[in-house]
């Protein structure tokens, strides 16, 4: 993943700086059919505020295209049969699926094979993950060009980033992408659920349909959605462990290309670099952690005799490591493509998941989030070392003002106000306590703080223990994936608008530098104590206890 972040870094800072790339021949001409069509002005560049604007109503339109599609997928023909479809769309349920998907949270409260209709899933959810991972994208291109520029009022375009994002980049990854996992069993058809005789006697439904071509632009585009209810630990949708490898990558490469693209963008080629190690050390620290856990057996299993690690909820061809690869890569990485049951976890490891979360999925994260959601506690960090120094805290040249702190600041505490208040609401009100249909004590709340950290974070693994699908989760998870997606975009592309139209000062004595190794152990430390000092009480009364109750 390092080693393909240099040149996937330097493709994608030539495709949004308009540099010549090799795929210019075949995508030129359709871009221009897309400016034209949408009336979009290239020449045209858009102040922060406008560029949110733009970014939030291009995410209401694809809400409300996915909620009219799936509310109404009865009347949509295609396969599967009805009375395969087990689980009604409630206008609930409608809105928060598209929600999740116009969020890339993917959040999902039902059963894939079970709900959807397979036009919904391919062309309403298909379309989503390009278009909302595209957006995203352009956020993050536009939080790089904050920094930047200089003098300059404008971040950029919001609709020719993303045109740019979807055609030289989401697309042709994900037709190679597709191709591959059919290659590796996966299918991609429009044929009718089947229906066979086990060898025991009964009968065994096995769904099918056009999985392909959701699967790998989910992974890609940091959506994370399964065409299935158990996501990547089904055979169909991740038949192999080389499948599921590359999948990890698809995930991982481009918010960690990010990095590279943002020094190249800044001219300061180092402090990317400084960027990207400070998110392979917290990734190294989850896998290391996890890995420990999960190589453990449960006391449960441990009296009845049973060796090796954690098997349970986990899938026998890809094992405990396998597993924890992809857990932490998934909650790391924005992407809730989970290949194993984390309800099943032992605490230490879901600890570990759950604070990849809470500290906002910086390593790697999603498309665009990742790198900001870095970026401002980098800036946190550079803010309290100049306090206690005497010195105006700069970084890359520009100058924290106050009205930046009081972003940065905001920014810092946002996670907290609306996960723990809403954890508080659920677990305080029966409506919230009666979605603990199989834990209580310390487990079912960690299940609820969970459920919101995960759609706050914009990843959408769940723990199954928790039954979501129900009026009181599918509105407060709704608050908690708006908020995830939109405050913390809004807070952070306003701040790039503000370093934007400063000019870039020489530095001096007393500017930090942030392209060393003290830089990065800085970043790291501050997203650390950010972390412990927000959510540390809330950890306490869930996983932690859990873990020493089962010593």
């Amino acid at each position: 993943m390092v080693a393909l972040a240099w040149p996937v870094g330097r493709y994608l800072a030539n495709v949004f700086e308009g540099k010549p790339t090799f795929l210019d021949w075949l995508f030129r001409p359709v871009e221009k059919v897309a400016y034209r069509l949408g009336g979009i002005r290239p020449d045209q560049e858009m102040s922060a505020n406008v560029y949110i604007l733009n970014f939030v109503l291009f995410s209401a339109l694809g809400t409300l295209f996915l909620f009219l599609m799936s509310f109404c997928q009865s009347l949509l023909p295609g396969g599967p049969d009805d009375r395969f479809i087990t689980t009604q769309m409630t206008p609930s349920l409608g809105a928060n699926t598209a929600v999740s998907f116009a969020t890339t949270t993917t959040w999902q409260a039902y059963g894939g094979e079970t709900t959807l209709r397979y036009l919904v899933q391919a062309i309403g959810l298909v379309s989503q993950n390009f278009l909302a991972g595209g957006a995203g994208l352009a956020a993050g291109i536009a939080f790089i060009r904050g920094f930047a520029r200089t003098n300059s009022v404008t971040i950029g375009n919001f609709w020719v980033d993303l045109v740019r994002a979807v055609l030289w980049v989401l697309l042709p990854l994900s037709l190679v992408g597709a191709v591959f996992l059919v290659w590796q069993g996966v299918p991609a058809n429009f044929a009718p659920y089947t229906e066979v005789q086990t060898r025991q006697g009964g009968t065994q439904i096995i769904a099918q349909g056009p999985v392909a071509c959701l699967e790998f632009i989910k992974n890609l585009g940091t959506n994370g959605g399964g065409f299935f209810n158990v996501n990547g630990a089904h055979p169909f949708a991740n038949p192999t462990p080389l499948c599921n490898f590359i999948g990890m990558l698809a995930i991982a490469v481009l918010p960690a290309s990010l990095p590279i693209v943002f020094g190249r963008m800044a001219s300061q080629p180092k402090a990317g670099k400084v960027l990207l190690a400070v998110m392979v050390a917290l990734n190294l620290i989850g896998l290391w952690v996890c890995g420990h856990a999960e190589s453990s057996l449960p006391p449960q299993l441990s009296e009845l005799g049973v060796s090796g690690g954690n098997m349970e909820g986990k899938e026998a061809r890809f094992g405990v490591h396998d597993s924890v690869l992809t857990a932490v890569v998934t909650s790391n990485g924005a992407t809730g493509s989970y290949n194993s049951m984390h309800d099943s976890f032992n605490p230490l490891g879901v600890l570990v998941l759950l604070v990849n979360m809470l500290i906002g999925d910086v390593a790697f994260g999603g498309l665009g989030s990742g790198l900001f959601g870095l970026v401002m506690n980098a800036l946190m960090g550079v803010f309290l070392a100049g306090l206690m120094v005497g010195r105006t805290p700069q970084y890359l040249g520009k100058t924290i003002t106050v009205a930046i702190a009081k972003r940065i600041a905001l920014f810092a505490v946002l996670s907290a106000v609306v996960v723990l208040l809403l954890a508080a609401l659920a677990v305080g009100t029966s409506a919230g306590r009666a979605g603990l249909t199989t834990n209580g004590g310390p487990h079912g709340f960690t299940e609820i703080l969970f459920a919101y950290s995960s759609c706050f974070a914009n990843n959408g693994q769940n723990m199954a223990g928790l039954d979501a699908n129900n009026l009181f989760y599918n509105l407060t998870t709704i608050i908690a994936m708006l908020v995830g997606r939109f405050g913390l975009a809004a807070l952070a592309l306003n701040v790039a608008g503000h370093f934007a139209a400063q000019r870039r000062k020489p530095a001096g004595a007393g500017t930090l530098p942030c392209d060393t190794v003290s830089f990065g152990v800085l970043v790291l430390a501050t997203v650390l104590l950010l972390g412990a000092l927000c959510f540390l009480p809330a950890l306490a009364l869930g996983p932690i206890v859990e873990q020493l109750q089962a010593r």
